[in-house]
């Protein structure tokens, strides 16, 4: 998973080509960590369709409240640099990330 930072989101989010999923997670939050080998896993299944991708929330706060990550867990997708869809905190499972990678690829 690629991981990113506030120097290189812009350029591989907001404007690279397809979609794009968007793990913000952060440091301590134990749902993010429980989720993270269920993402890992859809990356290994779809990674050839769809770019996955990780933002650590802790270290890009000013990045994360202009994406609008107000609470985590959040799985996105971007879609030619707009976000098209997201899950939040308990709508965040395995299942549900999955039906949404389904949609975009």
């Amino acid at each position: 998973m690629l991981q990113l930072d506030r120097k290189n989101f812009d350029e591989i989010v907001l404007q690279g080509e397809g979609a794009i999923l968007v793990d913000f997670y952060g440091d301590g939050c134990v749902p993010c960590a429980a989720l993270t080998p269920h993402v890992e896993a859809l990356e290994e299944k779809y990674g050839d369709k769809i770019l996955f991708t990780a933002l650590n929330t802790t270290k890009a706060r000013r990045l994360s409240i202009s994406q609008k990550i107000l609470g985590l867990p959040v799985v996105a997708i971007y879609k030619d640099g707009e976000k098209v869809e997201e899950l939040v905190k308990d709508d965040c499972t395995p299942e549900a990330i999955e039906e949404m990678v389904k949609k975009y690829i």
